[in-house]
């Protein structure tokens, strides 16, 4: 079974995204919604959750996967769409010490379809600007890799991903500490992952399709919890600060035949 988690914080998609969740799975699912500090009237979810006070994005994440009981566990923001059949398809082809990201398009949430563009398959992460770690897409890899239809990606954008019960209890969950309550998700999963001896993968059999920058942001870059989670992380990370890793930074970026750079103040 796969556990799907949605976070969920005053959104008004997140009935759609329920809905299409429903209509477009075809194995056996548990739907989780976890509110953080309200309460919303929705239907379609097998269990509902709901904090006490805002927590953020972290906690809300902990306490819906802690609630669940599937092998397979998928978080996904509250304003997506996706593909017919799209869980059985990223279960098709997962490894114990894999995170699995679909392909990625953009979502038109006032029409509810996917808009004209090409889809993200891969991120390059970027170590070199002065503010955080950060993903960017990397259109020259996915030109050259078009025809390998699950293959190894560097980062995602952290809007839906899969991954064991076993990988997501070997990381420990989302970590609150020193990241704050909404900073650096995928960083943290994906480089955990890929330092800790696994993979992250892109499927592109199947995919899905994330709300648009242009109709709003779930969070502020500038805010100061999200600033001080982009610093953290930085240092955590580029000074390999992690006691269970098997790999550092320079190896996963050699790995994928990019140099190792960071910021220096001119």
């Amino acid at each position: 079974m796969l556990s799907i988690i949605i976070p969920s914080y005053k959104d008004q998609l997140l009935q759609n995204t329920i809905n299409d969740i429903r209509q477009k799975a075809r194995g056996d699912i548990q739907l989780i919604v976890v509110f953080d500090g309200f309460d919303q009237k929705i239907s379609g979810a097998d269990l509902i959750l709901s904090n006490d006070r805002n927590m953020g994005l972290r906690y809300t994440v902990n306490r819906g996967v802690a609630a669940s009981s599937g092998q397979y566990i998928m978080k996904t923001d509250e304003h997506c769409m996706f593909g017919e059949g799209f869980d059985t398809k990223l279960l098709s082809k997962i490894e114990n010490d894999w995170v699995v990201t679909p392909r990625k398009y953009n979502l038109d949430v006032e029409k509810w379809e996917v808009m004209e563009g090409e889809p993200t398959d891969y991120d390059k992460l970027l170590t070199d600007r002065p503010d955080r770690i950060t993903g960017v897409y990397w259109t020259t890899r996915r030109i050259q890799r078009a025809h390998i239809p699950i293959d190894e990606t560097m980062s995602f954008q952290g809007s839906c991903y899969v991954m064991s019960r076993e990988h997501w209890d070997w990381l420990g969950g989302l970590h609150e500490e020193g990241y704050g309550p909404f900073a650096q998700e995928a960083q943290e999963v994906c480089l955990k992952t890929w330092l800790g001896g696994g993979k992250v993968m892109v499927n592109k059999t199947t995919w899905y399709a994330h709300k648009h920058r242009n109709f709003g942001r779930a969070a502020s870059a500038s805010s100061s919890s999200i600033k001080a989670g982009n610093k953290y992380s930085m240092d955590f990370w580029l000074h390999n600060r992690w006691e269970k890793r098997v790999h550092d930074i320079e190896w996963l970026m050699e790995r994928f035949s990019l140099k190792f750079k960071v910021y220096e103040q001119k």
